[in-house]
């Protein structure tokens, strides 16, 4: 199994190039999900997240894996293992990309590493994306996919990796509580062209992947401690953010996403029913 998956490092340097109009409505149904009172219009700037809406494959029906994403061994490796996860990210911002402009979006495979360890093998893959706008380069990012040969022992527990071991602090300064039903995880799915069937597709993740119920999307988790942060620092421009998952969150059980200053940005973090930590992030300021 080791010397197949070693191939996979043949992809490494792969580059894909995609443009694409920064349209208003997927800005808007964003914007809707997270329950902002104002309407993204265009010419404006896009939200911190917004880019996360756009540039997303839309192949075929008949390109379609079993899990709902399109099938491997195109831009992304042939990663031979089932399950596939979203292991994170670090994101430095240069300029806001603007409605209504068109954008360009410059993908490479940057690194695959191939990991043992007590939850079997991991396969992590890190893309290196370069976001711009008509006025050039807006965002720098890379991105972690995760994926896995076994289906998780503790899935029915809720949790799949450390953040099962680590009691969440309770020192923040300003929190949230979030109740993630499955409209708003449909919602999102939507507004990203995200097939994964772990976030609507009930008989699939509880029979296949083996997890309680519909699981929160790991970008929909990071961008309610973005917002959490720019509500606490209105006047503040960001940076730079890095955001790590550790432990999934499920629908309808309610999560608190979480935070404090932290050496001139925010460090936070989302915890989990039980109180332990769910993902950790931390957001930059200039």
């Amino acid at each position: 199994m080791t010397d197949n998956l070693e191939r996979l490092k043949d992809w490494i340097g792969k580059t894909e190039f995609i443009e694409e109009r920064a349209s208003t409505g997927r800005a808007q149904g964003l914007a809707a999900l997270l329950d902002k009172p104002d309407t993204p219009r265009e010419g404006e700037p896009m939200g911190l997240m917004d880019h996360w809406c756009f540039f997303k494959p839309r192949v075929r029906q008949s390109d379609i894996g079993p899990d709902g994403h399109p099938k491997r061994g195109g831009f992304m490796p042939p990663v031979p293992l089932p399950r596939r996860m979203f292991g994170g990210f670090r994101t430095t911002y240069h300029k806001p990309l603007i409605l209504g402009e068109m954008m360009r979006k410059e993908a490479t495979i940057k690194a695959v590493q191939i990991k043992s360890g007590q939850t079997g093998t991991l396969v992590i893959c890190t893309v290196s994306n370069r976001f711009s706008g008509e006025s050039g380069l807006a965002i720098e990012e890379e991105h972690d996919f995760v994926y896995r040969d076994n289906s998780p022992k503790d899935a029915k527990e809720g949790s799949s990796n450390s953040g099962k071991t680590t009691v969440a602090p309770e020192d923040f300064e300003f929190s949230r509580e979030i109740t993630p039903d499955p409209v708003m995880l449909f919602r999102y799915s939507a507004c990203t062209f995200n097939g994964h069937r772990i976030h609507y597709d009930y008989k699939y993740v509880t029979e296949v992947e083996g997890y309680p119920g519909l699981i929160v999307h790991g970008p929909l988790i990071a961008t309610f401690l973005m917002e959490l942060s720019l509500a606490n620092n209105p006047d503040r421009k960001v940076r730079s953010y890095t955001f790590q998952a550790r432990s999934p969150l499920f629908e309808n059980n309610s999560f608190t996403v979480a935070g404090k200053p932290s050496g001139g940005g925010s460090a936070l973090w989302s915890i989990t029913p039980d109180g332990r930590i769910s993902a950790t992030g931390a957001v930059g300021f200039t």
